[in-house]
């Protein structure tokens, strides 16, 4: 016996005889709580060995049998055929649309709100094995440095696959700026790097593409779905568009302002090359970007599709109240989790970048009775001199990703996380920059979104008291020369908290990338990796300890330009309660003649064949006094 899904009108397999018996619908097992059909009525359930030749079963239903349970939704059928082979197949009943549909729309109850932010979620993980099954670099196919989202009719994010923090909690600022300067037709995608339209960075680019119920003229708008991908070359002083030595903008490579990267439907690959090509300072790798850029798209459409598909299916104005439901829920979840604080206290934080540059933060409830929540970055240091300014979309990522530590249910990374929350970044400081429209005039970001986002986070989690300091950098390492750059990111020791030790050489808070395999590395670049390790003792000791770093040793076996974007390396990373604090990093390169050269945290360098680049990532804080 076995059960086949056959599509369209087709009845039987070739094999198959006709019916033996007049077909009967046969009595049910039992009934349960509907969660394939009308979620006012009870879903039949059948057993698969009750069922004989001529059996119909109707959906909305459930089949079940000893080895697996089967879901017959609504419009489809299941028959028995004279073999005694179930075969389903869809009927001619019409789907259900927001005029037929039964969902009562006044209140999600729990099993429907759960099915359908695991839907919205599953739409954002498909679009991201897509983007990992058909990209080209090595960045994105094997780093997986890449965030696939879906967002609401307003450009508020709704639902994300677990890919990167720092890019997801920006996308939804990302998507409101883009649209209030285009407004998105029925077969466009708007591509943009630029931080002063919610961009975390040039390396950084964002595909935005509205999802319509259908192709008609007046088709109803769903929602969007939106991509950010990193890639490892796109032009700048130093190869891997990271240049420690920046200051401005337009030195860390090509500047993509909002603009059409599909056009009802036509792509513009001669406009995005030409601009990759002829910038000021080009991509070193073009046709690269360009292959990134079409699994991009591709993983668009294919989020497209999916939603599209789930609204005929359920009804457009279902699946857009369930998206709201979604922020509801996630607003909920929020005041709950912030009962555990003092509504009359207030929550400040400082911390000092590498340089000096001021970090602050303060916590409070205005109304005393913690239905609000203000968050205030007020008396951070002014814009940086260098690449470590952020921007609203990089603070918004840090306070998203924070409050969601505080829930303790399953539940999609969303913007009703923020519903009751004020974030207030001072103007023009390191936090909230002016961007002119000249990229000359526009501050340097680069480092931003790697290195002050996680020191953001430090210091956010520092005044809340949540655990101790992780790794707080990103250890982001860059090498090429004028045909490549590469681009990796290197983990450290998690900080400890009340309960638990800190991991060791993982990747932390704002950055959830894998590491290139050795031999993806060393086949596709010119370098031997010669170890790559676990630091033993640079977690901070405590009740609960800091996790360990890593020690990755890599030799180059041509000349390469060398970039460093790293943080805690000249203090290690807080301990809290008592708990002392993990060793900082450090980086040197050693020459082939044994002469060993110092990196600063953020530093660049030229290397020969032969030289060979240490890192040293930091330990994670530890919890507690030691027994």
């Amino acid at each position: 016996e076995s059960l086949r899904v056959i599509a369209g009108e087709a009845l039987f397999a070739e094999t198959a005889a006709p019916p033996a018996v007049a077909p009967y619908v046969p009595a049910p097992v039992h009934t349960i709580f509907s969660t394939v059909g009308p979620t006012d009525s009870s879903t039949p359930v059948f057993r698969r060995q009750d069922l004989s030749a001529g059996a119909t079963i109707t959906g909305p239903a459930l089949l079940i049998d000893p080895f697996s349970s089967t879901v017959i939704e609504t419009g489809f059928s299941v028959v028995v055929d004279g073999l005694g082979t179930a075969i389903m197949r869809e009927t001619k009943q019409k789907r259900s649309s927001d005029k037929s549909s039964v969902v009562d729309i006044k209140k999600a109850d729990p099993i429907s709100l759960a099915l359908f932010s695991n839907r919205f979620t599953s739409l954002a993980l498909d679009m991201g094995a897509l983007l990992e099954r058909t990209a080209l670099s090595v960045n994105v196919r094997e780093r997986l440095d890449f965030s696939c989202a879906l967002l609401d009719t307003k450009g508020f994010l709704i639902a994300n696959a677990p890919h990167i923090p720092v890019h997801l909690g920006s996308l939804g600022v990302c998507a409101r700026r883009i649209l209030e300067v285009l407004q998105p037709e029925n077969g466009d995608t708007i591509v943009s790097n630029h931080p002063k339209y919610g961009g975390s960075h040039l390396p950084d680019v964002t595909l935005l593409t509205p999802v319509y119920a259908d192709d008609a003229p007046k088709a109803e708008l769903l929602g969007y779905v939106c991509n950010r991908c990193h890639h490892s070359e796109i032009g700048g002083d130093r190869p891997g568009s990271m240049p420690p030595n920046a200051t401005r903008l337009s030195q860390e490579g090509v500047v993509i302002f909002p603009d059409y990267l599909v056009r009802r439907g036509v792509a513009r690959w001669d406009w995005i090359k030409d601009l990759l090509q002829n910038s000021p300072l080009p991509s070193r790798a073009p046709e690269e970007n360009l292959a990134d850029l079409n699994a991009a798209v591709a993983a668009n459409l294919s989020g497209v599709e999916a939603l599209r598909n789930l609204a005929r299916e359920h009804g457009a104005k279902t699946v857009r109240y369930y998206m709201e439901a979604v922020k509801t829920h996630a607003a909920d979840q929020t005041r709950a989790a912030l009962q555990r604080f003092d509504p009359l206290k207030n929550y400040e934080a400082e911390e000092r970048l590498d340089d000096g540059s001021l970090l602050r933060v303060a916590v409070r409830f205005p109304s005393g009775e913690g239905d609000r929540l203000v968050i205030d970055f007020t008396g951070s240091a002014p814009i940086h001199p260098g690449n470590l300014n952020g921007n609203e979309a990089i603070a918004t990522s840090v306070v998203l990703y924070v409050l969601r530590l505080l829930i303790r249910e399953n539940i999609p990374l969303n913007e009703g996380i923020l519903q009751d929350v004020d974030l207030v970044l001072p103007k023009n400081s390191i936090v909230n920059p002016d961007f002119p429209d000249d990229p000359d005039q526009c501050p340097a970001v680069v480092g931003g979104n790697v290195e002050l986002s996680q020191r953001l986070t430090d210091t956010l989690l520092k005044a809340l008291g949540i655990c101790a300091a992780s790794q707080g950098t990103m250890n982001n390492l860059l090498f090429g020369s004028s045909s490549f750059g590469y681009y990796e990111t290197i983990g450290g020791g998690a900080g400890a908290g009340d309960g638990f030790d800190g991991a060791s050489a993982v990747q932390v808070h704002m950055t959830n990338t894998r590491i290139t395999d050795p031999e993806i590395l060393e086949q596709r670049y010119p370098v031997r990796l010669e170890a790559f390790e676990i630091q033993r003792g640079t977690g901070g000791g405590g009740r609960f300890w800091g996790g360990d770093g890593i020690l990755r040793r890599i030799r180059f076996l041509a000349p390469v330009q060398i970039s460093v974007l790293t943080q805690r390396r000249l203090s290690g990373p807080y301990g809290m309660n008592g708990g002392e604090s993990g060793a900082p990093g450090r980086q040197t390169l050693i020459r082939s003649n044994g002469e060993r050269l110092p990196l600063h945290s953020v530093d660049q360098a030229d290397a020969e064949a032969g030289d060979v680049l240490l890192m040293e990532t930091p330990g994670g804080g530890g919890y507690g006094e030691r027994a």
